[in-house]
């Protein structure tokens, strides 16, 4: 049997977390095109044939400039030195840039020989990867280069078996059942984050955030679910752009986000969300624990 950690790493928007949920077959990280999506470490495991892969989805190496950056960016390198193999995704859709390299520099400095993901190739013509696929191999030893898409799920079958093939043997780390570490309520407060991503978009900048004030759990399963939380701003001039017009925006934001709870919790789910004013929430240590920023 084969068991172990593997780290998805690479640069903000390379596709890390929509490959590990194709991966683990559920949704446990969110998905969104602004930058820092995923801002801290996400567990997810698949069970196969051979073993148990454990994925570790780690936030896209930046260059950081707030507290809530550093973590991130920790949290990532903390998964180089923690893992069994590393998998560099990268977006094939795009140039190689200083970005990149840094991340090729971090991965030689850590001693790490990576699986590289070219991602995203359902975007790009498959003879715009051969150049791409020189560059990395001459920047980078590289255990195996696989072009793949997350989206649709081309490549993902052999990146499997490289990763699989790359594992050290051993027993399963977790039980055959277990799927994420994420709990009930960090995931609602991503649903939420999501929503808000994805209906505020050029008029939002990413620095958003999610509180949940209150989760009350059913007394039965499959009963009401009551959830309260706090989307946090920057400015007083966002907050209009999150509630909307006569509060269009915000409902529409509780209303797609409250079907997502019930289809995860699978039951009714009473969705309360206000907007609140934070200028310096991404400095804040205690709200960064709150959210799941660990601290080295």
């Amino acid at each position: 049997m084969k068991a172990g950690f593997v780290a998805l790493v690479g640069r903000p928007n390379a596709g890390k977390s929509t490959l590990l949920n194709r991966f683990v077959g559920e949704k446990v990280a969110i998905v969104s095109d602004k930058p820092q999506t995923t801002r801290h470490r996400i567990v997810g495991v698949r069970n196969v044939k051979a073993g148990q892969i454990v994925f570790v989805d780690t936030p896209g190496i930046h260059k950081p400039l707030h507290r809530m950056n550093r973590r991130m960016v920790d949290a990532a390198t903390d998964a180089l030195k923690q893992s069994d193999v590393v998998v560099l995704v990268v977006d094939a859709s795009g140039r190689p840039g200083g970005g990149d390299a840094f991340v090729v520099d971090m991965l030689k400095e850590a001693g790490v020989r990576p699986i590289l993901a070219l991602n995203k190739v359902d975007r790009v013509d498959k003879h715009s990867l051969l150049p791409l696929i020189d560059h990395y191999s001459r920047a980078l030893d590289c255990r195996a280069i696989v072009p793949v898409s997350a989206l649709k799920g081309e490549g993902v079958d052999a990146l499997e078996a490289e990763l699989v093939g790359a594992l050290p043997d051993g027993e399963p780390l977790y039980p055959e059942d277990y799927l994420t570490d994420q709990t009930e309520r960090s995931l609602a407060s991503e649903l939420i984050r999501e929503k808000v991503l994805q209906h505020t978009r050029d008029e939002l900048p990413f620095t958003t955030a999610v509180v949940i004030d209150q989760f009350e759990e059913p007394a039965t399963p499959g009963a009401l679910t009551k959830i309260y939380a706090s989307i946090l701003v920057d400015h007083d001039s966002q907050k209009p752009i999150v509630i909307g017009k006569g509060g269009d925006m915000i409902k529409r934001i509780g209303t797609e986000a409250r079907l997502d709870l019930e289809r995860m919790l699978g039951g009714r789910v009473h969705l309360d969300l206000h907007v609140k004013v934070r200028s310096d929430w991404r400095d804040d240590e205690r709200l960064l624990d709150e959210l799941g920023l660990r601290r080295r």
